[in-house]
Parts: C-alpha cells; structure tokens; sequence
C-alpha cells in the first residue's frame, strides 16, 4: 500500500502487510538515515504493536512524525482487512 502522509517531509510511505505482519516500510523524501531505521525497528513486527508504539510521536513544533504517520498508515490499512 502506497500511503500519503500529511504534516512530515517525506512524500510517501510504502507499506507490506502479510496478514499484521510488517514485512516492509520505506519512505520517499524526508530523512534517509531516520527512514531506513523506522523500517528496520518495525519490521516482522506485529502492526498493531507498531501502531500502539509510535501513535502521537511529534517532531520538533509539528503535531505529528513520520513514525506518526506510519502509525496512520497502518491503521488505515488495518480497518481495510
């Protein structure tokens, strides 16, 4: 799934789902370093561990992250199942 976030730098975040198994996570824009170490903490994680974990994390004065928004992403394609 091919995610929009709202309020972060990065542009998009691609998720793989194998039942609520995360089997991958990259963004594009943003941080690259920060992007590539949010993927690899969360992967073969159980997503709603993921979403619990990383739900209301802000980022300097924004009222959200891109871990925020992986958060929102998951939830999204968590309802969708």
């Amino acid at each position: 799934m091919r995610f929009i976030p709202k309020g972060i730098c990065a542009q998009a975040i691609d998720i793989e789902l194998d039942q609520n198994i995360i089997k991958s996570v990259t963004f594009t824009g943003g941080c690259n370093g920060n992007h590539k170490g949010i993927g690899a903490l969360v992967e073969g994680m159980d997503a709603n561990d993921a979403i619990q974990k990383l739900s209301g994390i802000t980022c300097g004065m924004r009222n959200t992250s891109c871990p925020d928004q992986l958060a929102v992403a998951l939830q999204q394609m968590m309802s969708q199942q």
